[in-house]
């Protein structure tokens, strides 16, 4: 199962909280009761994205946390690449030289394949959208059918 972790999850929350309002420095404490995640979680969570540079920070009386650069303009992979590392649904799909059975073997380029465009979906989600900012675009009609097969209760022979 493709899963994120709640960490990601939870950095994904702080940073929708930010987005709301992407001109105003935050502290972690304010983040921490306006997201109702623990202090030192939010804490955590905003030094591993300051060090990915998806947020910057201000010392100081009225120092606090901000967005980087516009909501718009940062990714769901961003995110995902800074909290859980690059993508790789397999050892091949991360890149060559990973597998010791990479050239014998029939399955990796399709991995390779299905990593890539996993990356590009996550790279078209804006944190934007993921916060409600902004509409996500209505998914491509087969997307939708695939969606709906997917969800429904499968019937047993």
């Amino acid at each position: 199962m493709l899963r994120i972790s709640r960490l990601t999850d939870y950095a994904t929350v702080v940073l929708a909280a930010l987005a709301d309002e992407p001109e105003r420095v935050q502290t972690a404490s304010a983040l921490a009761e306006r997201t109702h995640i623990a202090l030192p979680t939010v804490s955590k969570l905003l030094k591993q994205l300051q060090r990915a540079g998806l947020v910057a920070s201000t010392r100081g009386l009225r120092g606090g946390y901000h967005l980087s650069r516009p909501p718009t303009q940062i990714s769901a992979a961003a995110i995902l690449d800074a909290l859980e590392g690059p993508l790789a649904l397999t050892d091949c799909s991360g890149g060559h030289g990973r597998c010791g059975i990479e050239r014998t073997c029939r399955v990796g380029h399709a991995w390779q394949h299905l990593n890539l465009a996993i990356h590009r979906a996550l790279s078209d989600v804006s944190l934007a959208q993921l916060a409600g900012i902004e509409a996500m675009p209505p998914p491509a009609p087969t997307l939708q059918l695939h969606a709906r097969a997917a969800l429904s209760p499968r019937s047993e022979p």
